[in-house]
Parts: C-alpha cells; structure tokens; sequence
C-alpha cells in the first residue's frame, strides 16, 4: 500500500500567516502539522509516500526533505493550482499505480493515528473506506447519508441543506477501482474535481464502499479556533522537561518545556507550555496551552492560549490571549500620548481591540 498526501491548499481561512507560509507547516505544540500526519502514515508501515504540493512546494519540500527523517520515501507530485482532491488523485495515477493507497489531508489532525483502518481496509479489501464523524455545521463539509442498516448511499460536498450531520475527515483508503471513477469526473459547481463525486460513482457502480463512524478527536486545521483547540490537545500530553537555563526568579507550574537554548529570567511558566529553541522568556507570564517557537523574545508581557511563530518579538504589551501570532512579527507596547493604537495590518487579518 502506498499513501498520497495532499499539501496543496492555499490555506484561505487561515490568512494573513498563509500569504507567506503553508497552511500545513503551521506548528502544532510547535512542529509542523503536516509532520503528525507523516508520522501517523509511517506508523502504519506504509513507506512510499506521494506529497501533492502547490505554490508553497518550495516551503514543503525545504520541511520534508526525502522522507528520510520520517522512514518514508517521499515523491513530490506538483498541482497547478487546488483543483480538487480527486484532481490530487488524477495527477497521482502514475506514482500510484494499481496499488491500494490511503489518501490522507495535510493540514487535518487524528489522534490515536490510522494503523488499525489500514489493517482494516487491507483485510477487508472494500473499493473505498471513509471516515465519518458528528459536526455542528456539515455544510462545511462533505457529507455522507447512511441507510438504515449504516452503508453508505449517498455524498455530497459542502451542502447548502445537509441530509445528516456526518461529516468526511480527511482520511480516505482506496483501491485502484478509484482511478476509473476520478477519470469520469467533471468540474464540480466549485470548479474542482470532488472526491465525494468519485466516492458517489463507486456506490452507483455497485461496489463496495465501506464507512466507520469515528468517536476520537479529529480537526481540519483549516482556521484559527481550530488550530488554537488542536494545540491545546497536543499540549495535554507534554512531558515536563527543561534542556534551557531557567533562573532562580523563575517558576515552572505543571507540564513546561524549554527546549534547548532557550532562557528563562524573572517569568512565571503555566503548562501546558512549551518554548521553543533559543527563545527568551523575561519578566513575564506564560500560561496554559501556549507554544512559543524558536528564537522569539517575550518580555514584559502575558500570554495565554496562543501559537507563536518563530522570530516573534513581543514587549510591554500586557495580556495576549487566544491569538495566532506569525513568523518575525513584533508586537510592542506604544507611547504615544493620547493613547492610541498604531497597526499595520495584512489582507483578511482579524483584529480584536478592547475598549
């Protein structure tokens, strides 16, 4: 079995940090939330990988290297633009082969990994297996209808009026049967070419299409307050370690990190916490599910509930909470008199200003 990795979104709800980063390098706990899934699929014993990488190929491929540091073989398949997961598909057909392949989305988060869907696809041999679980709002979503007896009838992506609250996570396992169905398809009213349509010619063509209702944690990490929840999970399970300096004025609460390099003067750590290579910490107040990256600078100041990016600085600025913050970005306190706030703001940034 080989997998195909789709890493060629441009990240539009995740804007501004997507203008200059891909959506699937974004840390989680600071790494890389495209790495838990390489991890997830390396697990399963799977080792040739297809990476389908857009505009950000470049980013991606500075990140993943061959493989190697993963145990997998990674072969990099460019898009021409986010045409669709079923275009991910069609422009895979050679490196896949007749193979069965799992299909996994690069920016989507699974705890307890896929190793036992894997046995269980290749044990079953189904054309096509989905995973499915209970939302709030399916019209984000693909959609999957059920029969009574739990088979799947129908699918359809991003409806405007949902026939259940099932929606598709970002795995998907399937055997060559899907090349023939990717083939027949026609842009969708989105312009792309919809994995759901392939999964629906499949039903119509009378094969088996199997699906599994998931309870465990799954996320698309497609926007913020997503992003911000998967952080706070990965957090939960840090184990307490400290490889930088902490000084004698300092107080580590809970589960805390510092990586190597990093320096703690004067400052009070909640955890879950981790800071990041190099990174100092002075004078302030880091509190539960808070990432700090590599070589940022916080000083005179709290956080809390937030993601910051490597090469952040940011000073004399009381309380930041629940806040993606990007790379080399900084943040200072103004002076001015009358106090007033100064911004220099990217295209389809969110500013919340308290009064």
């Amino acid at each position: 079995m080989k997998a195909l990795v789709l890493a060629g979104g441009s990240g539009t709800r995740l804007r501004p940090i997507t203008h200059t980063s891909a959506k699937q390098l974004v840390p989680v706990a600071n790494k890389p939330v495209l790495f838990y899934g390489l991890e997830a699929i390396a697990e399963t014993g799977i080792t040739e990988v297809g990476l389908v990488v857009g505009d950000t190929h470049a980013e991606i491929e500075a990140a993943v290297g061959d493989g190697s540091a993963f145990g997998l073989q990674v072969t990099y398949l460019r898009q021409e633009a986010p045409l669709g997961l079923a275009h991910g598909v069609l422009i895979a057909r050679e490196f896949l082969g007749e193979e069965d392949f799992v299909m996994y989305l690069g920016d989507n988060f699974i705890v307890g990994g896929i190793s036992g869907l894997v046995d269980g696809f290749a044990a079953r041999r189904p054309a096509a297996q989905i995973l499915l679980t209970k939302v709030g709002d399916p019209r984000q979503f693909g959609v999957a209808e059920l029969d009574a007896q739990g088979r799947v009838v129908g699918l359809e992506e991003k409806p405007e009026r949902p026939k259940s609250d099932l929606a598709l996570v970002g795995v998907y396992l399937f055997s060559a049967a899907v090349h023939e169905a990717v083939a027949e398809l026609k842009p969708s009213w989105r312009g792309e070419l919809e994995i759901t349509d392939a999964i629906q010619w499949l039903i119509e063509a009378g094969l088996d299409v199997e699906a599994s209702v998931i309870t465990g944690y799954w996320k698309d990490t497609g926007n913020v307050t997503d992003m911000l929840e998967v952080n706070r999970l990965v957090l939960e399970s840090l184990e307490p370690r400290v490889d930088g300096l902490v000084d004698p004025a300092s107080e580590l609460v809970g589960r805390v990190v510092v990586e190597a390099g990093a320096v703690v003067e004067r400052s009070r750590l909640v955890g879950p916490v981790i800071i990041g290579a190099g990174t100092r910490i002075r004078d302030s107040y880091v509190g539960p599910f808070t990432s700090v990256g590599a070589d940022c600078a916080v000083t005179g100041s709290e956080l809390d509930y937030s993601i910051v990016l490597p090469g952040t600085s940011i000073a004399g600025v009381g309380r930041i909470e629940s806040s993606l913050i990007g790379h080399h970005v900084e943040v200072t306190a103004s002076v001015t008199t009358p106090k007033a706030h100064r911004l220099v703001l990217g295209d389809h940034s969110k500013v919340q200003i308290g009064t």
